[in-house]
C-alpha cells in the first residue's frame, strides 16, 4: 500500500488529512461538533474551517481532538497557537517561556532527516 506523502502547512489541511485517514466525512465529523450555544455546527462553516478561511476557536479544537483520535495539543500546535492550560498570565516567568520555546524547537528538529525537513516548521 502506498504512504500517504501529502506535505501539510496549515491547520486545514492537518485536520483533512486526519479526517481521511481515519476515513471520516466531512458530515459526519460536523454533525458531532457543537457551537457555543450547543446548537450543531453547519457542515458549510466546517468546510470553511477546513479551507483554512478561519481558525477554529478553542473550544472546537477540543471538541475535533477526540473524533480525531489526537491529543488536543496536537491541534493547538497545528494551530499555532498556546494550549489555555499554558497561557501566560502576569505572573509567568518570561525565561521560562523561553526555555519552553527552546524544548519544543529541540523536541520539533531532533527528528528531522536530512532531507531538510524539520516536521514543517522553519528554523
Amino acid at each position: 500500500m502506498l504512504q500517504d506523502r501529502t506535505i501539510v502547512k496549515t491547520l486545514g489541511q492537518f485536520i483533512v488529512k486526519r479526517r481521511k485517514e481515519l476515513g471520516i466525512s466531512q458530515k459526519d465529523l460536523a454533525e458531532f461538533l457543537k457551537n457555543r450555544d450547543d446548537k450543531p455546527l453547519s457542515l458549510s462553516y466546517y468546510n470553511y474551517l477546513e479551507r483554512d478561511r478561519g481558525i477554529p476557536p478553542d473550544y472546537l479544537l477540543d471538541q475535533l481532538a477526540p473524533l480525531l483520535k489526537l491529543s488536543p495539543d496536537v491541534l493547538y500546535f497545528w494551530a499555532k497557537r498556546v494550549p489555555p492550560d499554558l497561557e501566560p498570565d502576569e505572573g509567568t516567568d518570561p525565561k521560562r517561556g523561553e526555555a519552553a520555546c527552546q524544548a519544543c524547537r529541540r523536541a520539533l528538529t531532533r527528528g528531522a532527516t536530512g532531507s531538510g525537513n524539520t516536521g514543517g516548521w522553519k528554523r
